[in-house]
């Protein structure tokens, strides 16, 4: 039995990863939304949030389209999984800046700073939800569809969800590195090397373990390194 011409396991999979990936990186969009109509009048906050997210999503759309017909190009597939290994590193270190990402007064330029912002920043939504579709267009559409609501509506509860619940985020980065190991494995031109499951699923988890485990050590690092510091200024 096939959905949309995958297995059912592969489709299911494929939508799981998708919005999970969509749910731990939503906590970004949330902040450019926030940040970009937080000087709107109140009864027009709502409005911008809305016509923002919407006109996002189908730059989006648009944008992981182009990238999943990027993807079949011998080797992009490759460079696309070792790039969204550093993306799953940075989600769960939480190294992001949104310095750039101004507030506005006017709903047009709400809504633009909005798209415009989440265009830059959505880069890894965007890989990350195109190699996790198997090449699927319509899943695609499906998933970043899923998104609307999840980054009108719940993005400020995810944000908190994820401040107390941090392993949601390392189950996001450990879902980001395991589909950017697939994507190295399913490279065209490495294929002779991973016929094997073996090999194959052995290299992906040695990414997911290594993205996870890198993470951790960097984030308890920094953590040492503030508390002397304040030991230090004391």
């Amino acid at each position: 039995m096939e959905i949309i011409n995958l297995p059912v396991a592969d489709f299911l999979t494929a939508l799981f990863s998708i919005i999970i990936i969509d749910l731990v990186l939503a906590g970004d969009n949330a902040i450019v939304i926030g940040l970009a109509c937080r000087n709107l009048p109140k009864h027009m906050q709502l409005k911008g949030i809305i016509l923002g997210t919407l006109g996002a999503i189908v730059i989006r759309i648009i944008a992981t389209l182009a990238v999943v017909w990027l993807l079949k190009i011998q080797g992009l597939m490759l460079s696309g999984g070792i790039l969204l290994i550093y993306i799953a590193y940075k989600l769960s270190t939480k190294q992001t800046v949104h310095n750039n990402v101004k507030c506005q007064d006017s709903l047009l330029g709400a809504v633009a700073t909005v798209i415009v912002a989440d265009a830059v920043m959505g880069v890894d939504n965007v890989l990350a939800v195109a190699g996790a579709s198997h090449g699927n267009s319509i899943l695609v559409v499906i998933g970043l569809l899923i998104s609307i609501p999840i980054m009108v509506f719940g993005s400020t509860i995810i944000i908190k969800l994820m401040d107390n619940f941090p392993f949601i985020i390392t189950l996001g980065s450990g879902i980001i590195a395991y589909t950017a190991g697939k994507m190295i494995t399913e490279e065209p031109f490495l294929h002779n090397i991973f016929v094997n499951p073996v090999v194959k699923y052995t290299l992906i988890l040695l990414i997911v373990f290594g993205v996870i485990s890198i993470s951790k050590y960097a984030k308890n690092a920094s953590l040492r390194d503030k508390e002397n510091l304040y030991k230090y200024t004391d």
